[in-house]
């Protein structure tokens, strides 16, 4: 069945029917999400349709299921070179060049990317070197300014199934998606340089893809995100302490100032700016979230854990020292909040009925 449909797809990629070969090839991954070879040919057909973030994602998945698969290599390039993503485009095809050694489309691409980087360089030289003569600029300095002067590049629905909003500090963006419930094995999260790739697929369900072009540029090995219960929490690590004017890049943005990250204050709440209409209450926002993660049912062990670090967060200063003292001396077997009681003596172990303690020795 995935075979007859990825035939279909290749007719329909052929005869220029581009839409259909990508919801043909959906199909087919449907049936065997495991096939590397089926995310490389849409990737290829999701880059004659432009989806250029979409063609990066598919090309990702491509290479994690089969990392020798060279042709994944050349059209995640290929699509990171359409967004200006020259270092990025540079590493893939390294990659792929060293898998496939006479293929001289590697090379010359990667020439191009050699050029367009020097390119920028250049001109970001010029720029500092007209607004500042004086100012001494490193290399890395420069390399780490470069501007990127594509059109944004969204892959999101007009109307988004999960709802997300974001807040930043000096150092990082973090973004938030209010998917309550997801497993973590149906999250896909991507990092490029200036590229954030979400893919929420839940079988039966229509996938998710939220795949913006980022205001500003990012340090992809420092990025992290975690699934919750109540939503999926991803950490951007700003290439530069700048202040983000938007999350999504736009030709209308421009690099705000540098942040002076010892004028703010440890106390401050950071902002919550959003694509929203103003008006919104983001501190009863946050409350409502934290409202809803405190009301979370829990099971077995997790559900002791978040009972007793309620009764420590609410307690006295006796209190706490009584739970610390007795949890600690008695190696864990006890916990007593009355202080008058455990505060004179030694607590000894009280291990559970059908067991005995025993000290172990060095």
């Amino acid at each position: 069945m995935a075979a007859d449909l990825k035939q279909r797809a290749t007719d329909a990629f052929f005869e220029d029917h581009l839409e259909l070969a990508v919801d043909l090839y959906s199909q087919a991954i449907a049936i065997s999400p495991n096939n590397a070879e089926l995310f490389a040919d849409r990737a290829q057909a999701n880059l004659k349709l432009n989806n250029l973030t979409e063609a990066v994602s598919d090309a990702n998945k491509a290479i994690e299921l089969d990392p020798s698969m060279s042709k994944a290599y050349l059209r995640k390039a290929t699509a990171c070179m359409k967004l200006e993503e020259y270092h990025t485009a540079k590493a893939a095809l390294e990659t792929g060049a060293s898998l496939a050694p006479g293929d001289s489309r590697f090379t010359n691409l990667i020439k191009e990317c050699d050029q367009h980087i020097v390119e920028e360089t250049g001109d970001l030289q010029k720029q500092v070197s007209e607004k500042a003569p004086t100012e001494v600029v490193s290399t890395k300095d420069v390399q780490s300014k470069i501007s990127v002067s594509s059109e944004m590049i969204l892959a999101t629905a007009a109307k988004p199934k999960y709802r997300h909003e974001y807040y930043q500090k000096p150092e990082e963006v973090v973004v938030t998606i209010f998917a309550k419930g997801i497993p973590a094995k149906n999250v896909a999260i991507d990092f490029g340089e200036q590229i954030l790739s979400v893919i929420i697929d839940v079988p039966g369900e229509e996938a998710y893809r939220f795949q913006p072009r980022l205001f500003g540029k990012i340090i992809p090995d420092k990025c992290r995100y975690e699934v919750m219960s109540t939503k999926v929490e991803i950490r951007l690590a700003k290439a530069e302490q700048i202040q983000w004017a938007s999350l999504e890049f736009s030709r209308q943005s421009t690099i705000t100032q540098r942040v002076n990250v010892s004028s703010v204050a440890g106390s401050q709440r950071p902002t919550y700016p959003s694509s929203k209409p103003t008006g919104i209450d983001w501190d009863k926002l946050e409350a409502a979230v934290k409202k809803e993660e405190k009301e979370e049912k829990l099971d077995g062990d997790a559900a002791l854990n978040k009972f007793f670090q309620e009764i420590y967060a609410d307690a006295d200063e006796d209190t706490r020292r009584a739970m610390k003292k007795s949890f600690v001396e008695s190696n864990g077997t006890v916990l007593s909040t009355n202080w008058k009681e455990v505060g004179t003596k030694k607590v000894e172990g009280s291990p559970p009925d059908g067991m005995e303690m025993k000290k172990w020795e060095i």
